[in-house]
């Protein structure tokens, strides 16, 4: 392993983004302006590092940060900034809502390194990076709040290489559970079964599914907005990260959708674009068509987000009904690899039914999270149908492998639908029964006991 980096260099900016992790400099204290450059975490063959940038002057700042890289050593993505390079000289600046710095505050930018060397000769506007005035106040750092939730545990999420982690750096895995169809089980999303999922269950994450076509948000656009908004809401006051699942399934061109989808999307960030808690998936189970129209639904989307919300995850579907081309010619992983969607902390999805998806859908699986950043946004211990026998040995195939490369996933579904996959049976919903056992099946106590499992957050 190589040693970790904590180079503490200076630099003449700080940025001010909704998001990032703020530092405050005591207004007393007469305080350098300077970066402080960490190796937060290292795979072997990369390495992903960031720079904390504190303003300790007086008036406000726009920032240039240069640095040298050595031979064999490059940049494979970045975030929060904007890069030119020449050879192995980088240079990055701040994106629209953070070139400008307040005093006293503070802002991270990071990148994904290969290779085995680091930052030399940092300069911030042309002046070394050691800065002019030493601080005589150490700085402090704001944390997110204590508490014991996922949300407050870990605060805004970023992808970090091909990991998902928390607001300091840390990778982890969520897990939790999706509800089903919004028009047809939205009694079993309510108080007191949010109550059990949260305090009982110990779910981190809570899937809001919404259809577009089957009598989803098509016949209703402003009732269904208003449904999401509220269930957001719920799942913020338990401390639970929200994914907003577009949940397009026929027509499977996902760009079929996408006026609707820009409208929704604008709607939902502007209203939680200050929330911590939010991931937004833009399409469920893309099918019939290939990568190509998948990522330019994607480039169109994401803008729309970003312009409202510029630090939310975004969970992308994948060909032949998010199996990454399992269900097709197997050739999902390197389509994506040859022609990436062109943004930051993004994630790409994997579907999988555990009775249906046998060793070639978990090899091509195993590939994937080798490669990009992955999230299971759906997967069930039944038949790809959501029904039949479970397969539970298979199932726990998938979830072991998750549970090493920390990937996060969520199961379908919380609610009584008659099928398998449903973790309540028929009838709980209307009786408001959602604690204990007694109403689960057997897919229910399996999963429930798997999401209780402790987190290493």
């Amino acid at each position: 392993m190589r040693r970790t980096r904590s180079l503490v260099l200076s630099l003449v900016a700080a940025v001010v983004a909704a998001g990032l992790t703020l530092h405050a400099v005591s207004p007393a204290s007469a305080a350098a302006t300077t970066a402080s450059f960490a190796e937060v975490s290292d795979w072997g063959s990369g390495w992903q590092g960031e720079y904390t940038i504190t303003n300790g002057g007086t008036s406000a700042l726009t920032w240039r940060v240069e640095f040298d890289l050595p031979s064999g050593t490059g940049l494979a993505s970045y975030w929060d900034a904007l890069l030119t390079s020449s050879g192995q000289h980088h240079t990055f600046t701040g994106r629209s809502w953070n070139a400008s710095v307040a005093p006293g505050a503070s802002v991270t930018f990071g990148f994904v390194g290969t290779g085995s060397g680091g930052p030399a000769g940092c300069k911030l506007n042309g002046v070394s990076c050691t800065g002019t005035t030493t601080p005589t106040t150490a700085p402090t750092t704001t944390t997110p709040p204590s508490g014991v939730t996922p949300v407050a545990r870990n605060g805004q999420l970023k992808v970090c290489g091909r990991q998902l982690c928390n607001a300091q750096g840390k990778a982890i895995q969520l897990r939790g559970m999706s509800t089903h169809g919004l028009q047809w089980y939205s009694n079993c999303v309510n108080d007191a079964s949010l109550n059990v999922l949260a305090n009982e269950w110990n779910a981190a994450v809570l899937r809001i599914s919404m259809y577009i076509q089957e009598g989803g948000y098509e016949t209703d656009p402003a009732g269904f907005t208003a449904k999401v908004n509220d269930y957001i809401e719920k799942a913020t006051a338990r401390g639970l990260y929200a994914i907003v699942d577009w949940h397009m399934l026929s027509p499977g061109d996902p760009n079929f959708n996408l006026a609707r989808a820009k409208t929704f999307f604008q709607q939902i960030a502007a209203r939680h674009k200050d929330k911590t808690n939010i991931l937004y998936e833009i399409a469920n189970e893309p099918s019939d068509v290939h990568w190509a129209s998948i990522k330019s639904y994607a480039d169109q989307l994401i803008p729309v987000i970003r312009a409202q919300d510029p630090d939310g995850v975004v969970l992308v579907g994948t060909e032949d009904w998010s199996s990454l081309g399992a269900s097709g010619d197997g050739q999902g992983v390197s389509r994506i690899l040859a022609n990436p969607v062109n943004a930051a902390n993004i994630m790409y999805t994997f579907h999988f039914y555990a009775a249906s998806h046998d060793d070639y859908y978990l090899t091509t699986f195993r590939d994937a999270i080798a490669k990009l950043p992955m999230f299971v946004t759906e997967f069930g211990t039944q038949q790809a149908t959501g029904d039949g026998g479970n397969d539970f040995a298979r199932a726990q195939q998938y979830l072991d492998l998750m549970a090493q490369s920390k990937v996060s996933w969520v199961n379908w579904n919380y609610s009584d639908d008659m099928r398998s996959g449903a973790v309540f049976t028929e009838g709980t919903c209307a009786a408001g029964a959602y604690a204990g056992t007694a109403r689960l099946k057997p897919a229910g106590v399996w999963i429930r006991d798997r999401i209780r499992t402790p987190d290493d957050f």
